[in-house]
């Protein structure tokens, strides 16, 4: 059998409040990803997404289970897993070129890869003319460039992306995701995606995993057969529309035990 990039092995995840009292985050989870799949994660607020994401970087620790990448049982934090999160997370005091270079720089990359990579992935996201800028002197979607390009600048095997285009304007978004879908055609990592907005999941996967409502376990992979070579036309295609519906009823569903009446 073909070894998967990624490989998650019953994970649970359980938390003890102040009190002694437990609340199940997830339920166990055993998912297989492959080389270079984009998997887009969706499900209802609170179903455990962003716990099960947070694991795998290794920032937080399962109840239960293993988390395997590359054959490699995974524990702890490395370089092997970029993270991107929402919240814009660059270090005000370095700027973009500073930003992109600082993981380098810690692995102690020498002066001159960490040029060259960061030269590249400043032209890979469009932020050529702003190396010597402070994140203060960027727009939020400039921002969360600097960040992409950060994680990628590290070459990890697999790219953690925890609704990165949350806080931008509808505008922005749409731009970003067909920059983060070019990048991605030229690095061809393999990436997990969270997301609340799920015409942004269809887009940019080949794969949607669907969550159950909370204690989250991923009850359906949705496979998304068009093109790679997208752009946000497609949204208004039959066939995009068609998902979009299937979709949409799974987490309704979903959605739909969680409210009380």
């Amino acid at each position: 059998m073909k070894q998967s990039k990624l490989n998650v092995r019953g994970v649970e995840r359980v938390f003890t409040g102040p009190k002694g009292e437990q609340t199940q985050a997830l339920q166990p989870i055993h998912y297989r990803v492959e080389e270079n799949d984009f998997i887009t994660i969706l499900g209802p607020s609170g179903c455990g997404k962003s716990t099960l994401l947070r694991i795998i970087a290794g920032l937080d620790a399962p109840t239960r289970g293993e988390v395997w990448l590359d054959g490699a049982r995974g524990e702890g934090p490395g370089a092997d897993r970029g993270m991107v999160f929402q919240s814009y997370t660059l270090f005000p005091w370095l700027t973009v070129e500073e930003n992109i270079r600082f993981g380098l720089r810690e692995r102690g990359i020498s002066a001159a890869q960490q040029k060259a990579r960061s030269d590249y992935y400043i032209d890979q996201v469009g932020l050529r003319g702003f190396e010597q800028h402070y994140p203060r002197q960027l727009s939020g979607g400039m921002q969360q460039r600097t960040a992409i390009a950060r994680a990628l600048a590290n070459d990890p095997k697999v790219l953690l992306m925890d609704e990165p285009f949350g806080a931008l304007d509808n505008q922005t978004r749409v731009m970003m995701q067909e920059l983060l879908l070019a990048v991605w055609e030229q690095s061809r990592k393999t990436v997990l995606f969270v997301t609340h907005d799920i015409d942004e999941a269809i887009f940019m996967a080949n794969k949607v995993a669907i969550f159950s409502a909370r204690p989250g376990r991923i009850k359906q992979e949705v496979p998304v057969s068009f093109n790679r070579q997208r752009d946000y036309t497609i949204k208004t295609s039959p066939e995009f529309m068609a998902l979009k519906a299937e979709i949409t009823e799974s987490i309704r569903s979903e959605t739909v035990q969680t409210m009380t009446y």
